[in-house]
């Protein structure tokens, strides 16, 4: 049993206070995502327009996240944090406020923009306040509000718009971004880090070594089998297998709760080995192997397609805290706001390329052989993990 840290206390508030803020950011991007039934079918918008406006939030995110990050390497990450969140409350006035699609998806653009803040700093002060033996479980908790974000929205929007449109469901992100932006500028404390020396710049990670270009390139790849089951899952479930459409949304949305709750696994694991790349490597080659088995398996049994879906779905999105952990300490106090952010973007833009992708690949030659080629993606990404004498020498 490992003792207890010095500030843990504070370690603890402020990881709490991160995660807040980061579900707080999460419900308002997800928001337009379920509006698409009401402006679909009750507001005449066709399918396109409707999916074009759910997208202008993370437009907005890879728009900006590396500029946050920068930020957040210059002045600290309190005031990113608690200021994007304002931000973000702001946007969600205009959003109730507009009269129009063009003004909704401008405000939409605007609170994607500022909600990138806390993505690319919340995940720096967890970093800044936990040591080394405590990250993995740290950076796994946060890993944990992009699910909760979106299962707090998936519950809350389309009830409320429903009953009472799109202004009284965007309430829902105007209360927690305005509560947390508060709370967050109270509670959050700047980790310490060393001083600049003026005059000298600091020395640019990226030049000095291929560590981070190395782990930016494997999140790219290990991004398609996630979204591939993200995306897809249920649609196969449903399609091939022939489930109903309750049972499938029940067994994908269990898999994201027990996807969110590998991640913190995963982490406790990367603490209690001392390294992050080790079992970076295991979840590679555990996801090339997850989905060549959903590619054999054809028409199986209800009990098989649940077991290999489970485990694929927490496989797959077991990646996300290791690479995290291991870019923000690799890349050092006054890098890693902008290594946050540059690994987020690179992650998003992979994410939309994975939908239209594997989309038409499967139209192309079907689900299995579909996997299969998927499968390529994270068993590539294996030869790129930089080694573990590699990660010691950098730390």
């Amino acid at each position: 049993m490992s003792m207890p840290f010095p500030d843990s206390r504070r370690a603890w508030t402020v990881l709490t206070l991160g995660v807040g803020a980061q579900t707080a950011g999460t419900v308002f991007v997800s928001v337009p995502a379920f509006l698409i039934p009401l402006l679909h079918t009750e507001r005449g918008l066709s399918l396109a327009q409707a999916g074009l406006l759910a997208a202008t939030p993370t437009i907005g995110m890879v728009l900006t996240l590396i500029a946050w990050g920068a930020l957040a390497d210059r002045i600290g990450e309190r005031w990113v944090i608690a200021g994007g969140l304002a931000l973000v409350a702001f946007a969600s006035v205009g959003a109730i406020l507009s009269t129009g699609y063009l003004t909704l998806g401008i405000f939409f653009l605007l609170g994607g923009m500022a909600a990138a803040s806390s993505n690319a700093a919340s995940g720096r002060v967890v970093v800044g306040w936990f040591p080394k033996d405590r990250r993995g479980l740290a950076m796994g908790i946060r890993q944990t509000c992009q699910p909760l974000g979106v299962t707090i929205a998936a519950v809350t929007v389309p009830t409320l718009a429903s009953a009472g449109g799109i202004g009284v469901a965007l309430i829902v992100p105007l209360v927690l971004t305005a509560v947390l932006a508060a709370t967050c500028a109270i509670g959050i404390r700047d980790p310490p880090r060393a001083e600049r020396v003026p005059g000298l710049p600091t020395a640019n990670p990226y030049r000095s070594s291929g560590f981070l270009w190395r782990i930016h390139a494997v999140s790219l790849l290990l991004v398609f089998p996630q979204f591939t089951l993200s995306i897809f899952g249920l649609v196969w479930l449903v399609t091939e297998l022939r489930w109903s459409a309750l049972a499938a949304g029940l067994l994908v949305g269990g898999a994201q709760f027990v996807g969110a709750i590998g991640r913190i696994g995963v982490g406790v694991l990367s603490d209690r080995v001392g390294s992050r790349v080790r079992p970076l490597r295991w979840v590679a080659i555990s996801a090339s192997v997850v989905m060549l088995l959903l590619a054999a398996l054809g028409e199986p049994r209800w009990g098989a397609a649940a077991i290999v879906l489970i485990i694929a779905m927490t496989v797959t999105v077991a990646d996300n805290g290791l690479a995290f952990t291991s870019v923000a300490e690799m890349a050092g106090s006054f890098w890693a706001g902008r290594a946050l952010g540059a690994q987020n973007t690179g992650q998003f833009l992979a994410a939309s390329v994975a939908g239209p992708a594997v989309g038409a690949l499967i139209g192309l030659i079907g689900y299995p052989l579909a996997f299969a080629a998927v499968a390529l993606l994270p068993a590539a990404a294996i030869p790129l993990i930089p080694s573990e004498a590699a990660e010691h020498d950098r730390l």
